[in-house]
């Protein structure tokens, strides 16, 4: 059975990983047999949950391994009558990626990118944050699991060695409760609303932005000063995230900015 590929692939930001997703849910109303994604990106799935939503006899459900987590596995599955209630947790391992970074700092990206050099496709890594000076620790699809387990590697000089653990013995991110904030400013400049969000000084919101670990709606960011809109979500590495939820105009010409910090 084919979908509407056209229709679902038309002005997607992400045609190639859609049509991965396309090809998954069509196998399954082929074979009737559940099947999960590899990991994806936050935008890819919110655009891809939207789109498939129109599609009949099909339920998805996410799971990236902990509360929050920003990359995802999808899991489709063929129903006939009543949309089915799953909570099945995606199959998801974790590696302890041990180094020592005192005097060489390393960003997410360095890991992932060591971590693909192994072999390991984009794909097959969820969510991976930094432990301080030690290394990382990510999560991982039970393929990549298996071929990372024992593996080692460097990240410039600092060698590295990945380690298969049970994701209960992870370091998880901690999950935030949703918190409503307002903020009134002089401007909806993207420095001046993460500044009031995250509750850092300007400054230092700058100098994050300028070190690129400030993304606009999922996309890095230099520009300090882009003017921010309504239903734009701000993300600062191990600073959760921000959406602006609504932006008035006060009587004495200042912003008045809702935001939503997760």
């Amino acid at each position: 059975m084919n979908l509407p590929r056209k229709e679902l692939l038309k002005g997607c930001k992400d045609p190639i990983g859609m049509e991965i997703l396309i090809k998954q849910a069509e196998l399954v109303l082929r074979t009737w047999e559940p099947i999960w994604s590899p990991f994806i990106s936050a935008p890819l799935r919110e655009e891809a949950l939207e789109r498939m939503a129109t599609l009949n006899n099909l339920f998805w459900q996410s799971d990236g391994g902990h509360p929050g987590a920003e990359r995802q596995r999808l899991q489709c599955i063929r129903y006939t009558d009543e949309i089915p209630i799953s909570k099945e947790s995606a199959p998801i391992y974790g590696i302890h990626i041990e180094g020592n970074f005192l005097f060489d700092r390393a960003s997410p990206q360095d890991f992932r990118n060591a971590l693909e050099i192994i072999g390991v496709p984009s794909g097959g890594l969820g969510d991976l944050w930094i432990r301080g000076d030690r290394g990382a620790q990510a999560l991982c699809t039970p393929e990549a699991a298996e071929l990372l387990d024992g593996k080692s590697s460097k990240i410039r000089d600092v060698p590295i060695r990945c380690e298969l653990v049970p994701t209960t013995k992870l370091q998880l991110p901690i999950n935030r409760i949703a918190k409503r904030l307002q903020t009134v400013e002089a401007s909806t400049r993207l420095d001046a609303i993460s500044s009031a969000g995250f509750g850092l000084s300007r400054g230092k919101v700058v100098s994050q932005i300028k070190a690129g670990k400030l993304r606009l709606n999922w996309k890095p960011i230099k520009q300090v000063n882009k003017e921010l809109i309504v239903g734009d979500r701000i993300q600062l590495e191990g600073k959760g995230n921000l959406e602006v939820i609504s932006i008035e105009l006060t009587k004495k010409h200042r912003w008045r900015v809702e935001l939503l910090r997760h």
